[in-house]
C-alpha cells in the first residue's frame, strides 16, 4: 500500500471510531477497517465498554476474506485478557498480512505488547499513520494513561467579567438554554461529572448527560462534612446506571445513611478540614474513572486550579457583565501575589505532534465555547 492509501483507509477507521464517542468509557474509541485488493472486506468500531472491540467486529464482518488483508486500526490491538478476548491473537488467527496502527496503546496493560505479538507472528506492522488525529480523538484516555488520577476538565459558565453568580448567589441562568444543552452533551465525553457540595445545596442538580449514555455515568460530590441531603436528586437517583460517589473526609459523620441509599463513599484523609483533592482523584481512578468533568462551584474549581490538578478548561461565556466587587468568581481559591503565579493556558493540546492541526472532540467547530489547556505541561511517565 502507498502512503496515500494508508492515510485514506486510516481516515475511514478514525471516522468509525468517532461513532463510539460517549459510549466506550472508560475505554478509548477505536475503529478498524480490513482492506484486501483495494476494497474494504470488513470494518467495525468499539461500541461500548465490555463489548467486542473494533477488530472483532471487523473480522466478523469479513469472515474468510480477512485472510491476507491489511488491518487499519486507530489504536494498537490489545494482547491481554480483559473483559473481552485480546485482539492481536484474533488478527493473527484470521491470517492477516499487515497491521497499520495509528498509535501505540499507552495503557500500561498493552504498551507495545500487541504490536510485538503481531511482529512475532510474522505480520508486517506500521505505526504512526494519522497519529495526530488519533491522539486528539482519544485525548482523555492518552493523558490519563500517563497519570495516577483521571483526566480532569474544569468547566465554568460565566459572565464576560468572570462571574458565575451574583453577590447574593443567583446563578440561574447565566448561560442560554442552547449553551446549557451543549454543556450537557459535553458531559458524554467523560466517565462522570463532579461538583462541590455547595453546588448540590444551591442547585440540587442531577448532573446527567444529554442525550443519556447507555453505559454507567458517574456523578461525584466533594463533600468534606457529608452535607449532601438524603433527599437530594443526586442521592435519590443513585443507581448502577448512574452511580453517585461522595468524596469526604475520614472524620465526617453520617456515611451509613448515605450508603444505605446506594451512595458510594470514599473517605480521604482530611487536610485542614477539607478533602485532600489529590487523594480523592487518585481514589476515583482506582475505582475505574479515567475522565472527569468538574463543573463547580467556585471553591472546587479554584482549588483544583491552584493545585494544578487539571488537564483542560472549558469556558461557556455569556454576553453579560455583572460588575461590582462581590460577585462569585468562576475560579475561587487562594489569591496569587504575582502574575508569575498565574496559570498560563494554550489552545493547543500538549500531546499533539508539532505539525498536527487535529482537534479534540471537546473543541466545538462553531466556537460555542472555549477550550484551553495548561501551558508547558509534558505528559510522560505516570505521575
Amino acid at each position: 500500500m502507498s502512503i496515500a492509501e494508508d492515510a485514506r483507509w486510516m481516515a475511514r477507521a478514525l471516522a468509525l471510531a468517532r461513532r463510539g464517542l460517549g459510549e466506550t468509557n472508560p475505554n478509548p474509541v477505536v475503529g478498524c477497517v480490513l482492506v484486501k485488493g483495494g476494497r474494504v472486506v470488513g470494518e467495525g468500531w468499539h461500541r461500548r465498554a465490555g463489548g467486542p472491540h473494533a477488530e472483532v467486529h471487523a473480522l466478523r464482518a469479513a469472515g474468510a476474506a480477512a485472510r491476507g488483508a491489511t488491518a487499519y486500526v486507530t489504536l494498537e490491538p490489545c494482547a491481554h485478557e480483559g473483559r473481552t478476548p485480546p485482539c492481536a491473537p484474533a488478527l493473527i488467527a484470521a491470517g492477516g498480512r499487515r497491521v497499520v496502527a495509528a498509535l501505540r496503546d499507552p495503557n500500561p496493560a498493552v504498551n507495545g505488547r500487541g504490536l510485538a505479538a503481531l511482529r512475532r507472528a510474522g505480520l508486517e506492522v506500521t505505526v504512526g499513520v494519522a497519529a495526530g488525529e488519533a491522539l486528539a480523538l482519544n485525548e482523555r484516555f492518552v493523558i490519563a494513561a500517563a497519570l495516577t488520577r483521571p483526566f480532569v476538565m474544569l468547566k465554568a459558565a460565566l459572565t464576560l467579567d468572570g462571574k458565575i453568580a451574583t453577590a447574593a448567589g443567583e446563578s440561574k441562568w447565566i448561560t442560554s438554554p442552547a449553551q446549557r444543552l451543549r454543556a450537557r452533551a459535553l458531559r458524554r465525553l467523560h466517565d462522570g461529572v463532579a461538583v462541590g457540595v455547595g453546588t448540590v445545596l444551591a442547585d440540587d442538580p442531577l448532573l446527567l448527560p444529554a442525550p443519556r449514555t447507555r453505559r454507567p455515568f458517574h456523578r461525584v460530590v466533594f463533600d468534606s462534612r457529608l452535607r449532601t441531603p438524603l433527599r437530594s436528586r443526586l442521592v435519590s437517583s443513585a443507581s448502577d446506571d448512574a452511580p453517585l460517589w461522595i468524596v469526604t473526609t475520614d472524620q465526617a459523620p453520617g456515611r451509613e445513611a448515605l450508603e444505605a441509599r446506594g451512595v458510594r463513599i470514599l473517605a480521604a484523609p482530611a487536610r485542614e478540614g477539607r478533602v485532600d483533592l489529590e487523594w480523592g482523584l487518585e481514589a476515583l481512578r482506582a475505582e475505574g474513572l479515567w475522565s472527569l468533568m468538574v463543573e463547580g462551584g467556585s471553591d472546587l474549581l479554584g482549588a483544583l486550579l491552584a493545585a494544578r490538578l487539571f488537564d483542560q478548561v472549558a469556558l461557556f461565556r455569556a454576553p453579560l457583565l455583572l460588575g461590582g466587587g462581590h460577585g462569585r468568581p468562576a475560579f475561587g481559591g487562594p489569591d496569587p501575589d504575582r502574575l508569575s503565579d498565574a496559570v498560563r493556558l494554550t489552545a493547543r493540546s500538549p500531546i499533539l505532534p508539532a505539525r498536527s492541526a487535529a482537534a479534540s472532540p471537546a473543541v466545538p467547530s462553531d466556537g460555542a465555547y472555549e477550550v484551553w489547556y495548561p501551558a508547558g505541561v509534558r505528559y510522560g511517565r505516570r505521575r
